[in-house]
């Protein structure tokens, strides 16, 4: 009788102790991590800052002033300019595209009488990528089909130039001075090629206003020119709103030449070949073409870009920060599979 007695006041001993032991441990262990929590927190507080920004107060959109005594006006700004602050991989993204295509741009807006700020019509639209939105809108300019063939494109299941930025940036430059001449103001001219000219004229006339800061817009056309305002300040004054950047890191711009062709190809890539380089970088400089081959019946001459000697070898290229009169390209990443 006494073993058993013993056996089971030990047992209830042994059982206590571990008891006693794994509370301290378990308050010892919870005590320890919330430690960790707090040091964690107190660093994050520490090292981690989101600021608000200072607004701009003198902002012009193709010499045209940006009332922002106005306090929608302010806000609206305000709100465009946070978010392409802090969506800083995009934002910066934008810088680097720029320095590329920009000077490919600029000079056709100059040429055709357009102000400059217009660039960033075609950064806001696109991100300067070949996309293709919802309603088919294609290109840096995002036109539409009927649009871009109004005003002189050739768009086929062969042909596109759309995706050509020179030729759609021509074609761009007449919608806006078409506006332009409807409206006598730019800042309309640009809320019309998001909403079209007869849209924003109903809508002038339904509201008796004659600016585009007193017009009451559906929300893609109310934040349309302020996307803009935005990424003009951003571009301009980089590291006011925290972009850091080197030369380098910025995307150079291609030097090119062109090939006239007036007949039909049956295989880009065998065309490609034959001039030196392959398919793909056919496709990355002239993203037009829509298919692998050119039937080309009416024999219309075409002018294919192809880069010059040193493409290949971008460690030994220089930068440079403009592209020579004979320069164009248009950008690959965006070829759609069906058409590779």
């Amino acid at each position: 009788m006494i073993k058993p007695i013993l056996y089971k006041i030990t047992s209830t001993i042994l059982l206590l102790a571990l008891a006693i032991v794994g509370t301290e441990f378990f308050i010892y262990s919870s005590d320890e991590v919330k430690g960790e929590d707090e040091n964690f927190q107190d660093k994050f507080n520490e090292d981690y800052r989101i600021y608000s920004l200072t607004i701009p107060t003198d902002l012009t959109f193709c010499g045209e002033p940006v009332p922002l005594h106005d306090q929608d006006v302010y806000e609206r700004l305000d709100r465009e300019l946070l978010v392409n602050t802090y969506w800083q991989s995009n934002s910066l993204l934008y810088h680097k595209r720029a320095n590329k295509w920009f000077p490919v741009i600029e000079p056709i807006l100059k040429e055709k009488g357009i102000p400059d700020d217009f660039k960033y019509l075609a950064l806001v639209e696109s991100g300067l990528m070949n996309v293709v939105s919802p309603a088919g809108a294609s290109g840096f300019w995002q036109m539409l089909e009927k649009t871009a063939q109004g005003y002189g494109l050739e768009v086929n299941s062969e042909v596109d130039e759309r995706y050509n930025v020179v030729k759609a940036t021509e074609a761009a430059c007449h919608y806006l001075q078409d506006a332009y001449d409807i409206y006598g103001n730019w800042t309309l001219a640009a809320a019309s090629y998001n909403m079209g000219m007869t849209g924003v004229q109903k809508q002038l006339d339904r509201q008796d206003v004659n600016q585009y800061y007193d017009l009451l817009l559906n929300d893609e056309t109310s934040r349309y020119v302020f996307r803009i305002l935005a990424a003009k300040e951003l571009h301009e004054h980089p590291t006011k709103y925290g972009f850091h950047y080197r030369l380098k890191d910025l995307y150079s711009p291609h030097n090119t030449y062109s090939v006239k062709l007036d007949t039909a190809v049956k295989d880009l890539a065998e065309f490609a070949v034959k001039n030196k380089v392959n398919y793909k970088i056919l496709k990355i400089f002239n993203p037009w073409l829509r298919q692998s081959y050119l039937t080309n019946k009416s024999r219309k001459q075409y002018e294919i870009r192809l880069p010059k000697a040193g493409y290949h070898d971008f460690s030994s290229t220089e930068l440079p920060n403009s592209l020579d009169s004979s320069s164009s390209t248009v950008d690959t990443l965006q070829l759609e599979e069906n058409h590779e």
